[in-house]
């Protein structure tokens, strides 16, 4: 039988640090930034991150999305991170953990990044920094997973930088998604 501990208490506003990055849980005062990144990337991320994209649609709806996931991080349901440049305070992107409370805990993660900020190395830092969050104190994961389509080569080999390795994952009878044959599942263990 599995069991279904309780999520931890949420660390409060728990910041993690790389070489040239700062991950942080977002703030109010977040929302432009936020917004803008999604706005001029819309194209781009839609189809990795439909329903981000589509909740996102104005200012407003960046503040409401915001607030959520404040919300989501105190109850341990969604843990997102805004990725920064810390030497210059340019907002980056973003990558969250959605933790499965059933034992052994596991989490998926996500991530993306603005058009203008890949290819820096930015996905493997922040992805790394990710990874120790999740098998850490907080959510002491026992494997971490996440997915990246197949015409996204950069996202794979992020993924495969950091220790992922991809799997074959549990077929459904009926696809909640479209184009998940375009969809490849990758898994860390810990």
């Amino acid at each position: 039988m599995y069991s279904f501990p309780s999520p931890p208490c949420a660390p409060p506003s728990a910041s993690l640090s790389t070489a040239r990055l700062t991950l942080r849980p977002y703030q109010a005062t977040d929302q432009a930034s936020f917004f803008t990144l999604l706005n001029q990337n819309r194209e781009r991320l839609e189809p990795a991150f439909p329903s981000r994209v589509a909740a996102v649609r104005t200012p407003a709806d960046a503040g409401r999305i915001l607030a959520q996931f404040a919300h989501d991080w105190h109850t341990g349901r969604l843990y997102v991170f805004g990725i920064w440049h810390t030497a210059t305070n340019a907002y980056l992107g973003d990558i969250s953990l959605r933790p499965s409370w059933s034992t052994p805990v596991s989490a998926e993660i996500g991530y993306y990044l603005a058009a203008e900020a890949e290819g820096y190395g930015y996905a493997r830092e922040a992805l790394a920094a990710a990874v120790q969050f999740g098998f850490g104190e907080t959510l002491r994961a026992g494997s971490l997973t996440l997915r990246s389509r197949r015409d996204n080569p950069r996202s794979m080999a992020v993924a495969e930088h950091v220790g992922f390795r991809p799997v074959v994952a549990r077929r459904r009878l009926l696809s909640l998604r479209t184009g998940d044959n375009d969809i490849t599942h990758y898994r860390l263990e810990r």
